[in-house]
């Protein structure tokens, strides 16, 4: 019998002296048994001051990115259970308990806030665009599991957050949980939350177009790393008709007239073809080597204790309108 898990509560900020204040504050009538940590990214402003005087723990990561942020975290911090919250005060602390509460109940590995916008201002037209372009990318590759891949407003098992690889340095990360809890296959679930407009004082850190384009790098990255048969095989396909489209022309005139008139374009078709094969051939060794590094990932993750693997009381979590959850080993 083991008592109440320990609950950690990631808040990784910089420049957020107007909002860290509510933020922490938030959390902790949320959760008030959660240890808070807020880590810090350079901040030029009051942040570190105002979380100290909050009650938070304080850390701080040197290298610039909410990535380079969350790996630091990762590695740091140690509990049964990690909640992963933005520090710009846009996300609302009430849903916490049942993400908590659902990820033990469930014993999931991560639960997801899918944000809805209170406001217009709070989620904006090209921000909501994005999101669901980026999203569908992932679901059309990768699976229909998730509904908001770029949710900041997490929670996690001790046996995702430390197997984890965290190669992200900035916004993209949010898309390596998702990529990485399909890929392995791990239980996951989604609960709405509210998205609220950011206070007065704090300033956006994304940038729509910049990290835009980063994240979308980014998934192409994950699909050719993570499904390389898939991405050398459409590649090698592109070639096979390009290939095509420069040989057939060729072709016709040799039926024609038994003369290869326009020898570069049959070169051009070889090389074409030649391409295609050894994308082909790429695809499928590196589909090997990804079997064998999932293999190794899944290994990893195994050997951490899943949640709720023994008997687990979590009335500390769980909201009060609802009684507590009962967990069996």
């Amino acid at each position: 019998m083991r008592g109440a898990p320990r609950l950690a509560v990631l808040i990784p900020c910089r420049n957020e002296a107007a909002a860290i204040g509510g933020v922490v504050a938030g959390f902790r009538t949320a959760l008030p048994e959660a240890a808070i940590h807020v880590y810090d990214n350079n901040s030029t402003d009051e942040t570190r001051a105002v979380a100290a005087a909050a009650g938070a723990t304080l850390g701080s990561e040197r290298l610039p990115g909410k990535g380079n942020v969350v790996r630091r975290m990762f590695a740091d911090i140690e509990a049964d259970l990690y909640l992963l919250v933005d520090g710009d005060g846009t996300y609302d602390p009430a849903t916490a308990p049942a993400m908590v509460r659902m990820l033990l109940e469930q014993r999931l590995d991560m639960v997801t806030g899918i944000r809805v916008a209170s406001a217009e201002a709070a989620y904006r037209p090209g921000h909501r665009l994005g999101n669901r372009v980026l999203t569908g990318m992932v679901r059309l590759v990768f699976g229909k599991r998730v509904s908001d891949v770029l949710s900041g407003y997490r929670c996690f098992s001790r046996r995702f957050v430390k197997s984890f690889p965290a190669l992200a340095t900035g916004f993209e990360t949010e898309t390596e949980f998702t990529v990485h809890a399909l890929e392995l296959r791990l239980p996951v679930g989604e609960l709405p939350t509210a998205y609220r407009e950011r206070g007065v004082g704090s300033i956006s850190k994304l940038h729509t177009w910049r990290d835009g384009l980063r994240i979308l790098r980014t998934i192409v990255r994950l699909i050719q790393r993570e499904r390389p048969l898939l991405f050398f095989g459409t590649l090698g396909l592109a070639f096979l008709l390009l290939s095509a489209g420069f040989f057939l022309p060729v072709f016709g005139t040799y039926l024609e007239t038994g003369l290869v008139p326009r020898l570069p374009t049959f070169l051009a078709s070889v090389a074409f073809l030649l391409l295609s094969f050894l994308s082909g051939a790429c695809g499928l060794i590196l589909d090997t080597v990804t079997q064998g590094r999932r293999e190794a990932k899944r290994i990893a993750y195994l050997a951490i204790p899943a949640p709720g693997a023994e008997t687990i009381a979590a009335p500390a979590y769980s909201d009060s309108s609802k009684p507590a959850a009962r967990m069996a080993g």
